[in-house]
């Protein structure tokens, strides 16, 4: 793709700019998705108050927090290899999942009345959060952009997603198993219920912590695809819509402070917690099809990277080189090095983002 395909547009924004636009996009969207079901903001649970609600405080919230997180030193390390252009982003906060994700879990649970589903998805996420914050504090503390091992980080995804699986199989009517597909199609999954589901919130985790690599990208098209998710849901789950808007209304707020130039990273807290939220109500609501539509941005992302490594290995001479397929892995580096600016990567995919939760909204509603 060239470059001047998106220039018009994107190079007269500013990182507030597309910040606010996104957020008058789906509050707009939001409230119309209310009055297009019929929901009393007043009287039964909606996607536009959690969703304010939780974007209003996470906002808030980040003006304590950053500072806060800039006097613990917590800066992020960049890596060598990455764009030269990040480099001057090297001691910007990282960990911002500790205040906006916390901010989305309570106004959930409080606007669902503490459901049992909500509850649920809200322990997963702060479990993979949990992981995430371990291996960001294992980074700042060695002072270096290792964190914990990639086996110990997977066995504790791993770990967490049998135990949710598990609380699933057994609370759960029998119908969490099935799969629901374009068409109406109806697949009961059996005991393939366990692997997939093991699958997705491991691979969904990873694919948003790959996705947040630039300035305001993973925290907007986080909201997008929660937001989505919600919007899908809505009808036959009102208590993970909540979550979702919420989580959705979070991730916006937070780009007050990640918009471009970032004050504060989310870092694996947040990139981490995202996923496996995304996941938990992907399972719980049986839209596993439905959420690999969604979140098909991410997934490229983690393709880009399987198929660059490959490749690399695959093309190896003698001298220990291999060729490349991408001038730099995940995708959004390919493009920043293709000649796009950060704000025209993250206007591109926030664009696509929103293109496939249509999709999924048109042919699986």
């Amino acid at each position: 793709m060239d470059a001047k395909f998106f220039t018009s547009r994107a190079t007269t924004l500013t990182g507030t700019g597309l910040s606010v636009l996104l957020m008058g996009t789906l509050s707009c969207l939001a409230a119309g998705l209310d009055m297009w079901v019929g929901r009393d903001w007043l009287t039964q649970s909606t996607l536009l108050m959690p969703f304010l609600l939780s974007a209003v405080g996470a906002a808030l919230l980040g003006y304590v927090v950053v500072p806060l997180l800039k006097r613990l030193k917590a800066g992020q390390f960049i890596r060598e290899e990455g764009p030269k252009a990040h480099l001057k982003k090297a001691g910007t906060p990282t960990m911002g999942g500790i205040f906006f994700v916390p901010v989305a879990l309570l106004i959930a649970i409080l606007a669902s009345g503490g459901a049992t589903n909500t509850l649920a998805v809200c322990a997963l996420t702060l479990a993979y959060g949990f992981i995430g914050w371990i291996d960001d504090w294992q980074v700042l503390k060695r002072r270096s952009n290792k964190g914990i091992s990639p086996k110990m980080k997977l066995a504790l995804q791993i770990g967490f997603a049998i135990i949710f699986c598990a609380w699933a199989m057994a609370t759960q009517p029998i119908e969490v198993t099935t799969l629901d597909l374009p068409f109406g199609i109806l697949l009961p999954l059996g005991l393939l219920f366990w692997p997939l589901a093991g699958f997705t919130m491991v691979a969904e985790s990873n694919a948003t912590n790959l996705t947040d690599g630039v300035d305001g990208l993973m925290g907007g098209t986080g909201a997008i695809a929660l937001l989505g998710l919600g919007a899908l849901i809505a009808p036959d789950y009102p208590e993970l819509m909540v979550f979702c808007a919420a989580m959705s209304g979070a991730c916006v707020g937070f780009l007050t402070h990640n918009r471009n130039p970032a004050r504060v990273f989310m870092g694996d807290t947040g990139s981490l917690a995202l996923g496996g939220a995304l996941a938990a109500v992907g399972i719980l609501s049986g839209h596993l099809f439905a959420l690999f539509i969604i979140t098909l941005l991410f997934v490229a992302e983690t393709l880009s990277v399987i198929m660059q490594v490959s490749y690399y290995k695959a093309t190896k001479g003698p001298d220990g080189k291999g060729k490349r397929l991408f001038k730099m892995a995940p995708l959004h580096h390919h493009f920043e090095l293709s000649g796009w600016s950060e704000i025209q990567v993250v206007s591109a995919f926030y664009v696509v983002a929103g293109f496939l939760s249509c999709v999924a909204l048109t042919t699986l509603h």
